[in-house]
């Protein structure tokens, strides 16, 4: 099936990270790929690259994207992803596909949405596939069995707090 996390709210990737950990609790495979993400220590990568049965491939830079004026690297390291995803999609070696992030791609217009539902729409039975970021698209909630949107009520940044190790990285 396909699932959808979405919206404004904080938790997105971390609901997908809840529900690998249910997979690999059941010795199933794994693999999540992050689009604009690359190269950043997060705590979960910390955690998981040690963990059987679980593969994390990042595409992206350490850099923010600017949704206008992306750079043409973005757009490479998106398009890379989405290769990889279609590659290990295909490959059915894995139980979970997470593609963390891959609503924000396709807002920014790093990946083409004419591409990608075609092929989530016909691959999305054969496995259990989740899509995280902000901004889902119309399309792709259409297609979704399973869309959990994620508001925003108060957050801490509001407060000027920054980004907090443990919490958000």
């Amino acid at each position: 099936m396909l699932q959808i996390y979405t919206g404004n709210g904080k938790g997105k990737t971390t609901a997908s990270l809840g529900l690998a950990t249910r997979f690999l609790g059941h010795n199933k495979k794994v693999c999540l790929i992050q689009f604009m993400k690359k190269n950043v220590e997060y705590g979960e990568i910390n955690f998981f690259k040690n963990i059987p049965n679980i593969d994390i491939i990042q595409f992206g830079t350490p850099d923010f994207v600017d949704k206008k004026n992306s750079k043409p690297i973005d757009i490479e390291e998106a398009v890379k992803g989405f290769h990889k995803a279609k590659e290990v999609i295909l490959n059915k070696e894995y139980d979970l596909v997470i593609l963390d992030e891959l609503n924000v791609a396709l807002d920014f217009d790093l990946v083409s949405l004419e591409e990608v539902i075609p092929f989530i729409k016909e691959h999305k039975d054969k496995l259990e596939l989740v899509i995280t970021g902000r901004y889902a698209s119309e399309e792709l909630i259409e297609i979704a069995d399973l869309v959990t949107g994620m508001e925003e009520i108060k957050h801490y940044y509001q407060m000027d707090i920054p980004a907090r190790e443990g919490t958000e990285y």
